[in-house]
């Protein structure tokens, strides 16, 4: 994911509060009134951003699933032509910020996709197919003597290594970003190269 050098609109302070307490306390434990107290606005202030809870909540949900397979997209348009190792290094670092930079964003996926209106969910595991696919077609390049049913339990088995990050503990308390995601890269790269024998 690129990195923004500029201030957050108000929008996406609204969504980045929404996340971070949908994600402590459940959707349903949280009110607009807090979420507008955390960006400094009244709760009703929030109705001139979103039609309400529910849509902020498919904002982020499929949000975060667009961002992630442009991010990939990306990053493989950038690796034409240059070794497949180079880019499924550079798929898993992305996935590694994701997963390190959004950590309520995990939470709530794991937790309230389902409340989503079923066209909104239909898109997230659109989303979500497809850049699974990517990976799966990276890997295969990486290991050809990986099947495509292999390849693709493999790619889910790192993704559920690295969606871990919720469950490291408080920021305060991991060993520090970089030393977190190193260690996660080595664990995926490792997961990888065991499922390609």
């Amino acid at each position: 994911m690129a990195t923004r050098t500029d201030a957050p609109t108000r929008r996406e302070q609204i969504l980045k509060e929404a996340a971070r307490l949908f994600a402590e306390r459940g959707f349903h434990g949280v009110g607009v009134d807090e979420i507008g107290a955390a960006v400094g606005i009244s709760g009703p202030g929030l109705y001139r951003h979103f039609a309400g809870k529910d849509a902020m909540l498919a904002e982020l949900l499929v949000g975060i699933s667009g961002q992630l397979l442009t991010g990939a997209k990306r990053r493989a348009q950038e690796a034409d032509g240059v070794d497949p190792e180079v880019l499924l290094d550079s798929l898993i670092e992305g996935h590694i910020d994701f997963a390190l930079d959004d950590r309520p964003l995990i939470t709530l996926h794991d937790r309230e996709l389902d409340r989503l209106r079923d066209s909104d969910r239909k898109l997230v595991r659109q989303l979500q197919r497809q850049y699974v696919e990517l990976w799966v077609e990276v890997v295969r390049k990486v290991y050809p003597a990986l099947g495509e049913p292999t390849a693709r339990s493999a790619v889910h088995s790192v993704f559920g290594l690295l969606n871990s990050t919720p469950h490291l503990g408080r920021a305060g308390a991991l060993p520090g970003r970089g030393v977190t995601a190193g260690l996660l890269h080595r664990m995926a790269r490792g997961a990888f190269a065991a499922a390609g024998g």
